[in-house]
């Protein structure tokens, strides 16, 4: 299963590019210190950094709006998606019961049977899956756009949250909204909706 975190994508690219930059401009700095000899940076240099660097935040802007227009899309229909589990509702019926543990920066997700799976937890279209939801290092967020579902995680407490999963396969966001520390935009999951998900709780003896 496909991990939240990974080597690959829009965040891993920006950030390599980044460091390369911040590289480049300490050699550059030592170099203007230490060279022997005065020496200018031509002047067509200077404007393609700057075209560079403008071309870098219409690329970021760009890929976050398209993301968030991703994550807001099919969101209009007026069906409760999710809620708030009460006090002693916890044995409420449910296709699925996960337990989650929120830490710093990632979410541990058990199924019924005690298997872990980090970043990732499937489930079978249109399930309603109730979470159970732990952190014991700070405050965390746990928030999955498509359900229309955010909540927030306090140390020591166990929080019981439902959602209704979508019916179109596919991968959606589960993340921290939360800042919990340097590692917080890193700290993203998939709900993956697929029909190979595992059965229901009932079915599990």
């Amino acid at each position: 299963m496909q991990q939240a975190l990974g080597l690959m994508g829009d965040q891993a690219i920006m950030i390599g590019i980044t460091f390369a930059m911040g590289i480049a401009g300490i050699a550059g700095l030592f170099m203007a210190l230490f060279w022997p000899r005065r020496w200018r940076l031509p002047y067509r240099v200077e404007i393609g950094f700057i075209v560079v660097l403008a071309g870098i935040v219409i690329y970021a802007d760009r890929n976050s709006a398209q993301t968030f227009q991703a994550y807001e899309a099919g969101l209009e229909t007026q069906q409760a998606l999710s809620g708030q589990v009460a006090a002693g509702q916890e044995g409420a019926a449910f296709d699925r019961r996960i337990a989650v543990y929120a830490f710093q920066w990632g979410f541990l997700f058990f199924d019924e049977d005690g298997a872990a799976s980090r970043n990732a937890v499937k489930v079978a279209p249109g399930a309603k899956v109730l979470f159970s939801i732990a952190a014991n290092d700070v405050i965390h967020g746990f928030n999955i756009p498509a359900a229309r579902m955010t909540t927030e995680l306090e140390p020591g407490r166990v929080q019981s949250i439902w959602i209704q999963a979508p019916q179109a396969p596919g991968k959606y966001l589960i993340q921290c909204l939360n800042y919990c520390g340097l590692g917080h935009t890193q700290m993203k999951a998939w709900l993956v909706v697929g029909d190979d998900a595992p059965p229901a709780a009932q079915e599990h003896g």
